[in-house]
This record gives C-alpha cells, structure tokens and sequence, in this order.
C-alpha cells in the first residue's frame, strides 16, 4: 500500500497543478500522510531547475502549514485522533523521548527540530508531540520553519545552481550537506542566545506523560 502511494504521489509532478499537489502533500505529510513529498519535489525540480527555488518554498510553508494541523491535533485531539496516528506510523515508543526533548527550554526544542529536518524521521510526530505538551507557538513556528527549510530549500537551492546534473550528487551527499546546515544554523541561534540572555538558558519544565 505504501509503495502504491509513493507511486501515486510521483504521478503527480507531471500534472498541470503540479505545484498544487506539492503544497498538499506537504502540508498533509507533516499531519498525518505516511509519504513525504520530497520525492515529487525532486522530480518537479529536476523537470524545472529553474523553478526549483519556488517549489522548495511551496513545500517549505506549505509544511509549516500543516504542523500547524498537526499542533492542534495534539492541542486538542491527542486522545482521539493523535494517539492512532503515531500508533499507525509505528511510533508509539518514540513518544516519551519526543516528549522530554521538547519539554526543554527553547535551544533544545530549537535543535530537536533542526536536527530533525535533516534527517528521515517524521515531521509530524514533533508536531502533534509539541501541540499535546501545549509547546509555545512562537517557539514552535520559528523551530519548525528552520527545520522545514533544511528539508525543502537545500534541495532548491543545490538544483537552482547546478540544474539537473546535481541530481546524481544529492543522491548521495544530501545528508552530509544538510548536516553542516544544521550545524550552522544551530551554532547561530547559540550565539543570539548568549548574545540576548547573557549565557543563560531557561529551565528545562518537567517531562510530561502522554495518555496511554
């Protein structure tokens, strides 16, 4: 079933709304959809390299976007709903370490987040995990468009420079890449806090139990 949606989802980047499906799948993948949609913003990138920037971008927000969803199912329908989703994704034991981490003051949670948009672990169980622990929306937003941009706009960017030829070369060095801007980004947000709170961190709040 998956492997017949991933098939589906590629389809779409020959559609005339193919920008359309991209921000749809974005935005739903970071909720509740099992496929990302990097795979159809690669293929869209590498038939446009041109346009690889706008679609990175579409992908970015529309992402953002649907943490947002993802938020407020665990805002407000943890029980209900976000519980089932994680159990479908098979995430159920990820939980209590998702959790602690972004029970953390806001470095931690900043860099649970980056590190997460390197890397091929679900946006969306971050996303439903900080609406259940009612994480700071400003904090969450800021977090979660870095992380995004990590995901989406190094692929952009890599295909806007180089074109079509950088394919063979994302194939392999992509998470090498997106780990040193990972490393970046957290080493700058590392010096506006020191910069802004004088070295200090606020307390980490308690770890908090999901409902069973």
């Amino acid at each position: 079933m998956l492997r017949s949606l991933y098939d589906w989802t590629l389809a779409k980047a020959g559609h005339p709304h193919a920008e359309r499906w991209l921000a749809l799948f974005a935005f739903v993948e970071a909720s509740f959809f099992p496929v990302p949609p990097h795979p159809l913003l690669g293929v869209m990138c590498l038939a446009e390299p041109k346009k690889a920037l706008r679609f990175a971008a579409i992908a970015t927000l529309a992402s953002v976007a649907g943490g947002l969803f993802g938020y407020a199912i665990g805002y407000g329908l943890y029980e209900t709903i976000g519980r089932q989703i994680i159990a479908a994704m098979g995430l159920s034991k990820s939980v209590a370490a998702a959790q602690c981490t972004l029970a953390g003051n806001g470095w931690v949670v900043f860099t649970a987040f980056a590190i997460k948009g390197a890397t091929p672990i679900p946006f969306k169980l971050l996303t439903i995990t900080a609406g259940f622990l009612h994480l700071n929306l400003a904090l969450f937003l800021v977090a979660s468009l870095a992380s995004r941009a990590i995901s989406f706009m190094i692929v952009g960017v890599l295909f806007r420079l180089f074109g079509a030829p950088i394919k063979a070369f994302i194939d392999r060095y992509l998470g090498l890449v997106a780990a040193a801007f990972v490393v970046a980004v957290i080493a700058g947000f590392a010096v506006l806090t020191l910069v802004e709170g004088g070295g200090h961190t606020a307390a980490s709040k308690p770890c908090i139990a999901a409902p069973a």
